[in-house]
């Protein structure tokens, strides 16, 4: 029997973790101890000042789980927590620890991130690859740690010369080529099989058929913005005519849907999205079911059918539809709640829909991230690649 006692917990700990729980909306609890851990008392003064100023609240949440991160690997390969302003060579070795060559490492063990780090960082569950980081994510933390040296009132290295030749130089280098965040696209025709996959007259088939129907007609929504849709972002407009050309001609229901603070939008913004036909009438018809008049539009059912207040989580709007596309006889490892949104622009690509008009409904603010949707379907479809058949 181990008759040791436990590791007493510090002061500065205990004093972290419950300064952390007034962001409990944002970080789980299973999670606080952890970055109690970890952040310093200054790293958790910055997290509730950023929540403070009414920072969205998936960028605090990617905020605190790239400061984690950042300080672990800060520990693991120096043994000190992160200096503030980081110097250039800190952050050059940041890049190098994360972007590699792996036919370098193969003659070279040495190269990359040092096994000894690697270890550390897979034991707190921070590291699950042994390769390369994606560019993007090694981006995004060094935007996040920027972000986080601006808000200490601090000026950072972020922009020297060296550390943007380092970067490029590993880019070229780790030669990982960027993939989808779904591997296909849910276009019309999977929409269709997942609608009947949820045909059922269960209050579970009900939502999730105005969840999906509703994230596709209203342009592809992110599942952060699905699960966090309120009846209260729903405006009734008048009826619109069924074609365009013929105003005179039958009408179809029609919904304003305000985004308020999105990836792409700001609270205070104007921005909105509409649903036309088909998909206000499943929406209706759930919202009537359910009897919800307020608060969250898609919710919690318990395993007896018995509707919760709670709103749906965004990891739950992802394995919702993951259920759906294995119940529709599809792979699900192949599709994920972003394929919504690629799916619609894909469609609206083979529709012939004009890119601007698209674009006015998902809500994307790149043109070039867009039309990459546009321009993989016209190239599926077209002549190019058909020379020889």
């Amino acid at each position: 029997m181990d008759l040791r006692l436990p590791k007493p917990v510090s002061d500065q700990k205990r004093r972290r973790a419950e300064a952390l729980d007034a962001l409990e909306s944002v970080l789980p609890f299973d999670r606080r101890d952890f970055l109690a851990e970890i952040l310093t008392d200054d790293d958790v003064a910055t997290l509730r000042h950023l929540a403070k100023e009414g920072i969205g609240e998936n960028s605090l949440k990617a905020l605190a789980s790239d400061l984690g991160y950042l300080e672990a690997w800060s520990l693991a390969a120096t043994g000190f927590s992160l200096p503030w302003p980081a110097p250039e060579a800190l952050l050059i070795k940041f890049v190098a620890h994360h972007l590699w060559d792996f036919s370098k490492r193969e003659t070279d063990p040495a190269h990359g991130m040092p096994a000894a780090v690697a270890i550390t960082l897979k034991a707190e569950g921070l590291l699950r690859s042994d390769g390369p980081h994606a560019p993007s994510t090694v981006r995004r933390r060094l935007s996040s740690w920027s972000t986080l040296t601006k808000w200490r009132g601090l000026v950072g290295n972020f922009n020297a010369p060296g550390l943007q030749g380092a970067i490029k130089l590993a880019v070229r280098a780790s030669a990982r080529p960027r993939g989808r965040k779904s591997k296909k696209a849910v276009t019309a025709d999977i929409l269709t099989a997942l609608l009947k996959a949820c045909a059922g007259d269960r209050l579970v088939d009900l939502r999730d058929r105005a969840l999906l129907i509703t994230a596709f007609a209203s342009g592809g929504r992110r599942r952060s913005e699905i699960s966090s849709l309120r009846v209260e972002q729903y405006v009734e407009e008048e009826p619109v005519p069924a074609d365009p050309k013929d105003p005179e001609g039958p009408k179809l229901p029609c919904l304003k849907i305000r985004l308020g603070r999105t990836k792409t939008t700001q609270a205070d913004t104007d921005a909105f999205v509409l649903l036309v036909g088909r998909p206000v009438l499943v929406l209706k018809d759930w919202l009537e079911r359910a009897d919800i008049t307020d608060g969250a539009v898609f919710r919690g059912i318990d395993r007896w059918g018995n509707l919760e207040k709670r709103a749906l989580t965004p990891q739950a709007v992802n394995l919702i539809l993951k259920r759906r596309i294995a119940e529709a006889g599809l792979d699900p490892q192949a599709f994920s709640a972003h394929g919504l949104r690629s799916g619609y622009l894909t469609e609206t690509a083979r529709r012939g829909i004009p890119l601007p008009e698209a674009m006015q409904q998902s809500q994307h603010r790149s043109v070039q991230q867009a039309s990459n949707y546009y321009n993989e379907a016209e190239r599926t479809l077209g002549r190019a690649a058909r020379i020889i058949v």
